[in-house]
């Protein structure tokens, strides 16, 4: 996957938080969403270029014409319309692959819009109803880490929820990583493929608790209720961190009786992250 991140600034930390909340709404699974995005962290405002409060998000996507594409949507729906906002690149374009991002956004000045450049790095200020809209010329993309994954076995649902829980707030303190589905957990863990030919990805019956008696079950006798926790990140040892704060988390927590991983028969890329390795 291709990753890069985004600051969004505003006069406000409710105003920023809003612009990237509503960014990265719907972006949970690139099998059928343009991107997978998610909230970083908040940012102090001596953290932000213009020196107010911002929020920083991650956003991957296949391929970095595809990254592009879905920053240039998303940042133009859901950064220019929010009150006050700015967005400036996390990633410098001249320290990885470039992708545009007000480069297009622009042309919604009509013309009237004006590019500066200060420090080495270009900006366009696009007239708005509230005055203007900041935003950076480029971004920089990278090759990251998509797909890092826990399965966390409860005994029952609320220990797997509270479990869960645990590890998704473990990897919102890892750098470089997000956790893109809601509140960073998905109770509807999927495998790849499908009995119905148009489907890229399906139920991961396996580890569904109703299917015991249906299916070649992976499910302890034990286990009452799965969660999994999908981890994003900028680079391989990101997504490795972020696994072992996350696991750790679970395992504090009673009543989990087991804590795996999919692997998916090695189809989904290069980098197998092997959980007995990162508690050693």
């Amino acid at each position: 996957m291709w990753g890069t991140r985004l600051l969004i600034t505003a006069e406000s930390r409710q105003w920023a938080s809003t612009a990237a909340t509503v960014l990265c709404g719907y972006a949970t699974s690139v099998i059928a969403c343009d991107a997978e995005a998610g909230i970083e962290r908040l940012l102090l405002p001596d953290e932000t270029p213009d020196g107010r409060p911002g929020v920083a998000v991650l956003l991957f996507a296949f391929d970095p014409d595809a990254l592009q594409k879905a920053v240039a949507n998303r940042v133009g729906q859901c950064v220019l319309t929010c009150p006050t906002t700015a967005c400036f690149a996390g990633i410098a374009a001249a320290e990885a692959k470039p992708i545009q991002l007000g480069r297009q956004l622009r042309y919604f000045g009509d013309g009237f819009q004006v590019s500066k450049r200060l420090g080495g790095r270009r900006f366009w200020r696009i007239p708005v109803m509230d005055g203007e809209f900041l935003c950076e010329d480029r971004a920089g993309a990278v090759r990251g880490v998509a797909g890092g994954n826990l399965l966390i076995l409860g005994r029952s649902a609320p220990a797997a929820l509270k479990a869960a829980e645990a590890a998704a707030a473990a990897v919102g303190e890892a750098p470089e990583c997000i956790t893109p589905f809601p509140g960073g957990i998905v109770r509807s863990g999927s495998k790849v493929g499908s009995r119905y030919p148009k489907l890229k990805a399906s139920t991961n019956d396996a580890y569904c608790p109703t299917l015991r008696a249906q299916t070649s079950t992976r499910l302890p006798a034990e286990a009452r209720c799965v969660y999994e926790i999908v981890i994003d990140g900028l680079s391989l040892q990101a997504v490795r961190d972020a696994m072992r704060a996350a696991l750790r988390a679970a395992t504090d927590v009673p009543g989990v009786c087991a804590i795996t991983a999919g692997n998916y028969g090695g189809k989904l890329g290069p980098h197998h992250i092997h959980l007995r390795e990162l508690l050693d």
